[in-house]
């Protein structure tokens, strides 16, 4: 690393469980953005949270990953993570530390006023998430707003969040939406047998078993149909026990047809997007909903809860649905399920997320942010960047 650090101009990366491992959508964020920043000529290392990481240290793609000491615990481990991040990067001095979400952003005044360099990413406002209590959200509110005020500079992954830390906080925060990789590997079919799974007859939905996610919704919406001739794929696991889990289990055990895969990674998660007939998220909380934009990069028919992230994908009105209206959404599974997207339809919107929401694009802004940011004292002026823009999709 110090040889890279001699070189390159130096990020160290702090508020996430780590990357090339870890499920979340700042991980992927994060696993997805860091190596393409290497091939742009920095050197990035990721300091990533031990118990998610307990292999050591580990090179990803060009990126340095060091597992350094948190607690497991949900509450506290993101900002002693952090703490611990702020205080080695302290002595080791990048160039620039990037705090990700507005938890860990707490300790952005001690980053700063170590003489740290430092940009703060917000990947939603976290304090709507359903399984914290009221001290957990004003901890998380005084993140926010550690983080807007105190960072160098400020990034959103959703437009709609951007335009209200600027507003809140009177200052220039950039819009840098997520972004996906465009399938091209080969498909396989073991994942498909291995599940029972029938290509084009299945509902499938990817992310973290919490509560914000609403997979209860979805299972009761499946639940609803008579007899339907296509499966509900559940794909994800929790990062810790709770009585969410076990819920979703016991409810999912007493409704035919629904089939829970736990953690899918690489070629079978691939494979699991590929041969799916319809991806619906029914989440009440997102930043900018990665697997969504997985699902419409393989051409798949979505539905997604009408909240204002995944509004902001810009999706036809039918593929919205009241979120928790478990009543219409089962009536639009059924609708998606008897009308497949014809080819040109399916291409239409494989370019589409080609041309606004590839990763590359999104890590040649952030690079530049970053050159930015290394040519100025401070960061509190209007930055131009290209940033993509809301589109109707078609159906």
């Amino acid at each position: 690393m110090m040889e890279r650090r001699q070189k390159r101009s130096s990020v160290t990366m702090l508020g996430l469980r780590g990357i090339n491992g870890p499920q979340g959508g700042v991980e992927t964020h994060v696993g997805a953005l860091a190596p393409l920043l290497v091939e742009r000529g920095w050197a990035i290392d990721v300091l990533a949270r031990k118990p998610y990481m307990p292999g050591g240290p580990q090179t990803f793609k060009g990126v340095g990953v060091e597992p350094i000491w948190s607690p497991r615990n949900a509450r506290f481990e993101a900002l002693v993570h952090t703490g611990l991040g702020v205080a080695i990067a302290a002595l080791r001095r990048p160039d620039i530390v990037h705090i990700h979400a507005i938890g860990p952003a707490l300790l952005t005044p001690a980053a700063r006023l170590a003489g740290l360099k430092t940009l703060v990413t917000h990947h939603g406002y976290d304090y709507d998430r359903d399984k914290w209590g009221r001290v957990a959200r004003e901890v998380l509110r005084l993140g926010e707003n550690m983080g807007m005020r105190w960072a160098d500079s400020a990034v959103a992954v959703a437009d709609n969040v951007a335009r209200d830390m600027q507003a809140r906080y009177g200052r220039p925060v950039n819009f840098l939406p997520n972004g996906v990789f465009m399938p091209n590997g080969p498909l396989g079919s073991d994942v498909i047998e291995r599940f029972a799974l029938t290509p084009g007859r299945y509902v499938l939905n990817v992310s973290r078993l919490v509560p914000e996610k609403r997979q209860l919704d979805l299972v009761a919406a499946y639940g609803r149909l008579a007899n339907p001739d296509f499966k509900l794929v559940l794909v994800g696991a929790a990062d810790h026990r709770s009585g969410y889990e076990a819920d979703l289990r016991a409810a999912a055990a007493q409704v035919p047809g629904v089939v829970m895969t736990g953690y899918q990674s690489g070629a079978a998660l691939n494979d699991l997007f590929a041969h799916a007939g319809l991806f619906v998220l029914p989440s009440s909380h997102e930043g900018m909903p990665i697997a969504l934009l997985e699902g419409l990069s393989h051409g798949l028919p979505v539905l997604a809860s009408d909240i204002a992230a995944n509004l902001g994908v810009g999706l036809d009105t039918d593929r919205y649905f009241a979120l928790g209206n478990t009543g219409q959404l089962a009536e639009r599974i059924a609708q998606a399920m008897t009308a497949p997207m014809s080819a040109a339809q399916k291409q239409a919107q494989i370019d589409m997320v080609r041309q606004r929401f590839a990763w590359d694009g999104v890590a040649d802004s952030l690079s530049a942010l970053y050159a930015s940011l290394m040519r100025r004292s401070t960061s509190n002026q209007p930055l131009r960047i290209r940033t993509p823009q809301p589109r109707s999709i078609t159906k």
